[in-house]
């Protein structure tokens, strides 16, 4: 590993600061992905900025119509968390097949989506809800976060504060996991909101990245069913095709996991 000088700030603003005065700065969130490409010499940042121990960073919030998630809440504080057991129980199901547990005990939220990995879980789970991704400098609707693989709206510098997720009448997540990483070979969480809209978004099936699927939103919209889902067909069109599956599995893998999400979402 490069020689690099770590920090530990206790406020989003010695953070941002620290990162303005580095030459080559990278802030750590929960190090899932940072530190291996670091170990790798696949990046060699000049100052590594832990945003871990900043206490306005973690923890949920629960209002009437919003579940609020501090972006370096770790994914194990999320599952265990009976706020969001009550508000959302999806989340708490994708939360638990993400990964292994000392996965679970160090990644945050905040990291899975800035760094946008295109088989992560969290991103599905922010498209498909419609969240809102705050930072230290503005608020950005989901739909203009994810920009494609590992891409997304944050400027250079800028900080995840929280994302706050409008609470759904039912919805729930379901992916086929990659034996060895546990990441998606494709998931899917399925909304439907209090306004009856659905919001469908897979992950790990598109070279983009996280996904909306119109298709399956209309047949749920239409009849809110597992069987809905059946007549769909989805295009393998621009969806990726490696080792562990063709774009034609993945395809087929879109209508299965939608079908069995919305089945956990009853």
């Amino acid at each position: 590993m490069y020689q690099t000088t770590y920090h530990r700030p206790s406020s989003i603003d010695e953070a941002a600061a620290l990162f303005a005065k580095g030459a080559e700065a990278k802030y750590l969130a929960g190090g899932q992905t940072l530190l291996p490409v670091m170990k790798q010499r696949l990046a060699a940042p000049s100052e590594v900025i832990d945003l871990a121990r900043i206490k306005d960073l973690v923890g949920v919030e629960l209002s009437a119509d919003t579940l609020t998630i501090k972006a370096a809440t770790t994914y194990y504080d999320i599952m265990s968390n009976a706020d969001v057991k009550k508000a959302i129980p999806a989340i708490v199901h994708l939360t638990s097949v993400l990964g292994d547990p000392a996965v679970r005990y160090r990644g945050t939220i905040g990291g899975s989506i800035a760094n946008n990995d295109p088989a992560a879980d969290y991103p599905a789970a922010v498209l498909a809800l419609g969240a809102t991704v705050k930072t230290n400098k503005r608020s950005i609707a989901a739909e203009d976060f994810f920009k494609g693989l590992f891409t997304t709206a944050l400027a250079d510098g800028e900080i995840i504060t929280q994302v706050a997720f409008p609470i759904p009448a039912k919805a729930g997540y379901s992916k086929m996991r990659h034996p060895a990483s546990r990441f998606a070979l494709t998931g899917v969480f399925v909304v439907k909101t209090k306004a009856g809209d659905v919001r469908v978004a897979a992950t790990g099936a598109s070279q983009d990245g996280v996904m909306r699927v119109p298709a399956i939103e209309a047949a749920l919209k239409a009849n809110w069913s597992a069987a809905a889902i059946d007549g769909v067909k989805i295009s393998s069109d621009g969806l990726l095709s490696d080792i562990h599956g063709s774009a034609a599995y993945r395809a087929n893998l879109v209508k299965v996991m939608a079908q069995r999400a919305v089945t956990a979402a009853g």
